[in-house]
């Protein structure tokens, strides 16, 4: 589940790949939808690898 967090690096370091205006959504040309669009994707993908994490004991006891 890890390796789901090496998805948002991936996709906005390779600049190439979404350096372009169209198409435009709302006005706003691919380029920045695309890498706002990163943001909740991010936010989704930090949340499933938490979640699938198993409960660390509290060894203090």
């Amino acid at each position: 589940m890890w390796i789901l967090l090496l998805l948002p690096f991936i996709g906005l370091l390779w600049v190439p790949f979404y350096n372009f205006a169209e198409p435009s959504l709302f006005g706003f040309p691919f380029f920045y939808w695309y890498q706002l669009a990163w943001v909740p994707i991010s936010s989704l993908l930090i949340w499933l690898v938490y979640r699938s994490r198993a409960p660390e004991r509290d060894e203090t006891r």
